[in-house]
């Protein structure tokens, strides 16, 4: 097998690929070791799979966004960006925008449904990313945003991230409803936020709560949790507020789950109950 290789120069002929003349091309124009090249090759070829070798469905585009937890103030051309996939047109929904709601409600229908998908994909879109995208200017965005705003639904933009001042953030906004008992759809439609994104804060605010009731000081959890002084304050005020009022939410979120029998029994009573409870509402 050796010899017949040798002879037809097989291992010689395998290495005339693009990848091999891509690494020689770096390794010679940069004044690179050969393993340094390879190196920055297979680093090259990570970035062009996140923001080029996108899959687009019908509708879709793929848009660059600034990633969600970069701060205010730093310049756009340093900030990390996130390939997003949006949803430009889904006729399935868009259609019935326009006919109830004209040319205005469909733009605000394809911006609350845009910078729902780019949140959920940790990225914020800006008045001028959506300006773009919908074919408008930004102060009709901003005008679009304010009239959202007034019919109670959260639009979460760039601007609205870093614009929001001393008030509480809209993370704990949402838990707040989560544990005054509003369900997920009810929250999403509320807040204009997915129940991915719904579910990621109570996971956060559960690592909080519970570093909390262990005695770890908010300084000491905000290194562990990584979340910011702000958030980890919001959160323990949030667990102290639910905590005094024996919420059932709070409790079953920070209560470890049984297995084996009991769990089975527990998850068929909660099914149960859950369904009667559903049965109520819907008559």
């Amino acid at each position: 097998m050796n010899s017949v290789s040798n002879d037809y120069g097989i291992k010689r002929l395998m290495s005339k690929n693009a990848r091999n003349a891509i690494i020689q091309k770096l390794s010679s124009d940069f004044n690179l070791t050969p393993i340094i090249a390879e190196a920055f090759y297979q680093q090259f070829t990570i970035y062009f799979n996140e923001h080029s070798n996108i899959e687009l469905s019908d509708g879709e585009v793929a848009y660059e966004a600034v990633a969600a937890e970069e701060p205010a103030g730093k310049h756009i051309c340093l900030t990390r960006k996130i390939t997003t996939k949006l949803n430009l047109i889904n006729l399935n929904t868009d259609l019935e925008a326009l006919a109830e709601y004209g040319l205005a409600g469909l733009r605000r229908h394809r911006l609350m449904r845009m910078t729902r998908q780019a949140y959920d994909q940790e990225a914020l879109l800006s008045y001028e990313d959506l300006a773009m995208l919908l074919t408008t200017s930004p102060s009709t965005i901003k005008r679009d945003i304010a009239n959202l705003k007034q019919q109670g639904l959260f639009i979460m933009t760039r601007g609205t991230k870093h614009d929001m001042g001393p008030g509480l953030s809209h993370k704990t906004i949402i838990l707040d409803l989560y544990f005054n008992g509003y369900t997920f759809t009810d929250i999403e439609l509320k807040t204009n936020h997915s129940e991915t994104s719904i579910k990621r804060y109570l996971t956060d605010f559960t690592q909080v709560a519970m570093l909390y009731k262990q005695k770890f000081s908010p300084q000491q959890i905000r290194l562990i949790a990584k979340k910011s002084n702000r958030l980890v304050r919001e959160y323990i005020q949030l667990y102290q507020t639910f905590e005094k009022q024996d919420n059932q939410r709070l409790h079953d979120l920070l209560t470890p789950q049984k297995t084996g029998t009991d769990a089975k029994k527990k998850s068929a009573n909660e099914s149960l109950s859950g369904g009667a409870k559903d049965e109520q509402s819907t008559n």
